[in-house]
């Protein structure tokens, strides 16, 4: 398995081309060879192809706007295609379909035919989690009824692990379900909030292995399943920069597994 930068990290750090080339030397400087595109400014295919050579990173996956794939799903295979990459994503079910039934089975009715089109054109989506996923809608949650309703060739999970613990899941089963369609995923870490009440948001994000997840365990299943590419994705830093958090948790993973790189 490979470890790679989720720039969505960075995201406040990549608004213009001039920071978002400086992101991208970072990461590589710190050791990644591998970077997902997210959150960033525009920019254009052969831009990102030549930054990438320059820094001898490879991209592992993207997310893109819904609607700009529902829109023209060619165009952006076809843009993909450019700098190698054919792992498209999305960051989760679009806000106007979530938390129902009849909004799962809107997202399938539009999403189904995407996806076995960017199959057939040589594209896989990928579908990533939050918690909100892992919630009931009348017996089975979105994540188990993208896996019994969409053929395995045409969808993959970016299966967050911190999002999926945070919903109280057992990650390693959730891992194991999903065996197959893990090609790139997300390492997320959480720890306890501060007792002085500093931090505000739903859940206290670190570096991983320093949050109370069992990283361990679960990049062991990881490697027993297909995974390629784990990806590392903070949302959240705080008052820390960015790139020392992601450098951190390259160290800590990478030391603790020599043969993840």
């Amino acid at each position: 398995m490979k470890i790679g930068a989720q720039l969505y990290t960075c995201f406040r750090r990549t608004q213009t081309l001039e920071d978002f080339d400086a992101a991208l030397k970072k990461v590589s400087d710190i050791g990644y060879r591998a970077v997902q595109v997210s959150g960033t400014c525009p920019y254009e295919a052969e831009w990102l192809r030549d930054e990438l050579l320059k820094y001898d990173l490879t991209c592992a996956l993207t997310h893109v706007e819904p609607e700009d794939l529902i829109a023209d799903t060619e165009k952006v295979v076809r843009d993909h295609e450019l700098f190698g990459c054919r792992h498209i994503g999305i960051g989760g079910m679009p806000n106007e379909m979530r938390g129902t039934l009849e909004g799962y089975n809107e997202f399938k009715k539009v999403f189904l035919p995407l996806a076995v089109k960017m199959r057939d054109l040589g594209a896989k989506l990928l579908y990533h989690n939050h918690w909100f996923e892992f919630d009931k809608l009348e017996g089975k949650d979105v994540v188990e009824r993208i896996l019994e309703d969409f053929p395995e060739d045409s969808i993959d999970f970016t299966l967050d692990l911190g999002w999926a613990a945070f919903a109280g899941k057992d990650v390693t089963e959730v891992i194991r379900m999903l065996k197959g369609r893990l090609s790139r995923i997300h390492l997320k870490d959480i720890a306890d909030m501060p007792a002085d009440g500093s931090i505000e948001t739903i859940a206290y994000l670190r570096p991983i292995f320093e949050g109370k997840l069992d990283y361990d365990a679960y990049i062991n299943e990881l490697s027993k399943v297909g995974c390629e590419y784990m990806l590392v994705e903070q949302d959240y830093c705080y008052d820390e920069d960015e790139f020392e958090c992601l450098k951190r948790s390259y160290e800590n993973v990478t030391k603790r597994f020599p043969n993840v790189k």
